[in-house]
This record gives C-alpha cells, structure tokens and sequence, in this order.
C-alpha cells in the first residue's frame, strides 16, 4: 500500500513540475520580479504538500511560526531530504533560496526557480562563491526578501547534524539581520532516495530571532549548530511515525 500510494504521489508531483516549469514561468516572465516568487513557487509547492498529505499521509505541525512575523531575516534550514526544499519556501515570502549553479539547468524545476531570482553559487570556487552569497543576499534583505539557506550544505542523515558552513553565520554578521534556526524531522517521513514515503506528522521547530551582536561568526555559527543538535535529540527517535 505505500508503495501505491508513492507512486500516486510521484505520479502528481512530476505532472505538477512539469505544468509549473513551463507554463507558471513563462507567465511568470511578464510579471515584476518581486511577485515572481508568489507567482509561481508559492502554488506548486502548496499543491505538493497537499497532494503528499492525501495520498501519503504526511502531515506537519510547526512550532514557533509567530517568530516569523517581525520582518525579514535569515532561515537556517535543516537538509536531510526534498522535503524541507520544499517546505522551506512556504515559511517565509517572498524569499530567496541559496542553490548550487547547476540545479538551474534541472528542466522545468530549474527553469521556474531561474525566474524567481535565487542566490546561485558554484561549489567549485568556494571562496568567491562565499563573497557573492554574502553580498546578494546583503542586497535581497536591503530590498526586504527573506534569505534561505541550508548551513549544512548537504544533505544529512535523519536526526544527525552536519558541520555548519559559514556563509550563513558570515551573512548574518555582515547584514545585522536577525536570523532564524529551523529543525525538523522530515527526513524521517520522506527519506532521501526511497519511493516510498511514511504516513505520520513531521515536527518543525523555528527559533525566535538570534543575532550576531557582538560575537564572531564562528562562535554564532557554532550556537546555531548547538541549536540544531539540540532539537534533533528531541525529535529522534521520531514524533509521529507510523509503524
């Protein structure tokens, strides 16, 4: 039966990529660039979830989303499958995501994403790919755009904590904007490279406002990763998991 209903649901997520991808862009392209964001993400991923809660099962409570509403800032986002690329862009809007380069030339979800204007970086030259992450996004929060980036840089294992990178910690420090911790178990529910996909309720948890001050870099980094290892104690084993 999972397995039925996984296909049910990668069934409706491909034709729904496929229809935002180039129809929702193309549109898109004829609009001012700030809607752009509530245009064209803002729908596809509210349909995904949607579609991944009726036929999956997976549901969401979130803790501290009233965090949110004192104006824009930085979200450190924990990356352990799509699922929080996804959910990520609902938090906040409109928003910037920090991608790697080479997710743009993905057809249909890179194309929509190229139209919504995100922070692209190279992995391949880190240092520069530091400097420009820090001054386009310095510039986005000027303009009053959430900025959303996954310090971890990669992927990890459910209820696990990567090294933070430090451009996010970097951002921070340079821009004075607040930024916002957020931990969840997603990656207990949608696992990274299984079809099949786990009925239950995903626990997501944002910080209230952190700012750098007076500390360096590091050592706010280094709070945010203690953060982040703290909540993933509590949320594995997981919350809400069917068996």
């Amino acid at each position: 039966m999972l397995w039925f209903r996984a296909v049910a649901f990668h069934v409706g997520f491909i034709l729904s990529t496929a229809l935002w991808g180039t129809s929702l862009t193309i549109i898109a392209l004829c609009m001012p660039r700030r809607g752009r964001f509530r245009a064209v993400i803002v729908p596809w991923v509210t349909f995904v979830l949607w579609w991944l809660r009726i036929t999956c099962g997976v549901k969401v409570e979130v803790q501290g989303s009233e965090h949110l509403l004192s104006g824009t800032g930085i979200l450190f986002m924990k990356h352990s499958s799509t699922w929080d690329a996804l959910f990520s862009q609902l938090l906040v809007c409109p928003q910037t995501t920090v991608i790697k380069k080479n997710l743009l030339w993905i057809p249909c979800f890179g194309w929509a994403f190229w139209v919504t204007g995100p922070i692209t970086i190279d992995r391949s030259q880190p240092l520069s790919a530091l400097r420009q992450m820090i001054d386009q996004g310095k510039t986005r929060l000027a303009d009053d755009i959430w900025v959303c980036l996954f310090p971890e840089g990669t992927r990890v294992q459910p209820g696990k904590v990567g090294k933070f990178q430090i451009g996010g910690a970097r951002l921070a420090k340079e821009s004075g904007a607040p930024a916002y911790f957020v931990a969840h178990n997603g990656g207990l529910f949608w696992r990274q490279g299984e079809i099949p996909k786990r009925p239950g309720t995903i626990q997501l948890r944002i910080s209230p406002p952190q700012y750098v001050g007076n500390d360096s870099a590091e050592a706010f980094n280094a709070r945010a990763e203690d953060w982040m290892n703290q909540q993933m104690a509590e949320l594995d084993p997981p919350v809400g998991i069917a068996r």
